[in-house]
């Protein structure tokens, strides 16, 4: 398995850590890695005007996401 090495700054390094909770933090990055893969493929060109909609249950938009 490949292996990968990157320097992150304490603020960071603070946010995996809550996020791995149960976890661990190659788990949280693996994953972060395969949602933005999967939204950049469903959203290919933020230029398009296309955006991504976070909705409550009764499907009000709450936040709307363009990816860089």
């Amino acid at each position: 398995m490949p292996r990968f090495t990157m320097d992150i700054d304490d603020q960071f390094d603070q946010t995996l850590t809550r996020l791995a909770k149960g976890s661990s933090k190659a788990d949280v990055i693996r994953r972060a890695v395969a949602s933005y893969q999967y939204l950049k493929s469903e959203v290919p060109d933020s230029s398009s005007g296309k955006r991504i909609a976070i909705t409550d249950a009764d499907g009000n938009v709450q936040k709307d996401v363009i990816l860089p």
